[in-house]
Formats: C-alpha cells, structure tokens, sequence
C-alpha cells in the first residue's frame, strides 16, 4: 500500500465500521454499512487466508476497466495528479527514481498510487468488469507489487473486517526501528 502505509507503520482499524461480529471469528450478527469507493480496508484473501490491507476500488454494479495503469470505473476515467513532495521523499532513494507517483482521483475521493511506467501486460490492464452484487474489487496503492483483487479475485462483503483510518504510530525499520513522528496519528488518505 505504499506510499499510503509504509513498512513499519502501526494502522488503526475500525472493525465495527460495517457491522457486528461474533467476537475472534468472522461470523456476521448484523451490518449497517457498506464499504464505500477509497476507503482502506481489511480483509482475509480468499487465496491463502492472510489478512490484507486494500484500497476499495470497484463496489458492486461498477463497471471496472484498466488500461496501461489508467482506471476507469462506470466509463469515467480516474484523473491522475502530482503527488505532494512530502509523501514521495517518505520511500528510499531507489523507489522514488524508480517510480511515478500521482494523486489518483476517483469522483470525489483521491489518493496517492505509485507505479512503474511499462507496456501494458495482463497485470496493468483488465476489464471491463462488472463487479457483482456483494462483491468488492480492491487495488493496492503500490500497483506494480501488490497482490490484490488482479490476482486473488473479488473480494465478498463477508470477507472485509473493518476499515483502516489512521496509522498510530511508525517506526523505521532501516534506521534502527526509531519512531518516524511525523507519521503519528496521520490519516490516511
């Protein structure tokens, strides 16, 4: 999920934010909400069972398409913008000349993505798809290495555990796992 988590970063996770559940199991007692497009959420990956931290992308009814890395959803393409200073200078010297970092927007939500330029492959262009009712498409902001929903398929509604909102706190496993304070209690985008 980088540059919106990064390694060694602690996140916050609502998980009542979309219902109720059997305390230590995912059996669900009753919901009063949906994830929405751009929120972070978590989920157990229908692959392997891991627990998975992604971007919504495609909610149910959307028609999803990705071209070279350009997404558009119900036939509107996401607009692409220069992602803040502050956010790139976060990664190591290496990922920032490797990549290219945007503001990706989505209607009304926006968030950073990071990407490598190449030719379009199964991996950076699909669809369209139409995701089914209650069923999720999920992205990882780092969208050259994440395994997301290109890779393990749809996510079901009753697969998602909560809503990640802030990352507590960090710490930089590269310098000695010292704090990075300026990433306490940030939001994420």
């Amino acid at each position: 999920m980088k540059p919106t988590i990064l390694e060694g970063d602690r996140v916050v996770v609502n998980k009542l934010a979309y219902d109720l559940k059997v305390p230590f199991t995912t059996l669900h007692l009753t919901q009063w909400s949906d994830p929405s497009r751009g929120e972070i959420v978590t989920f157990y990956s229908p692959e392997d069972g891991k627990l998975l931290i992604k971007r919504v992308i495609g909610i149910p009814g959307d028609i999803v398409v990705m071209r070279n890395n350009q997404l558009f959803i119900n036939h509107e393409p996401a607009n692409y913008s220069q992602l803040n200073e502050d956010i790139v200078n976060q990664l190591d010297a290496v990922q920032r000349r490797k990549h290219h970092f945007f503001y990706e927007t989505i209607g009304d939500t926006r968030h950073p993505v990071m990407l490598r330029p190449s030719e379009p492959n199964e991996y950076n262009s699909f669809g369209p798809l139409k995701v089914p009712l209650g069923q999720y498409l999920m992205l990882g902001d780092n969208r050259d290495n994440s395994r997301d929903s290109r890779r393990i398929g749809l996510i079901t509604r009753d697969q998602i555990t909560g809503r990640a909102h802030t990352v507590a706190f960090s710490v930089d496993y590269d310098d000695f796992y010292l704090p990075r304070r300026d990433r306490f209690l940030r939001e994420l985008d």
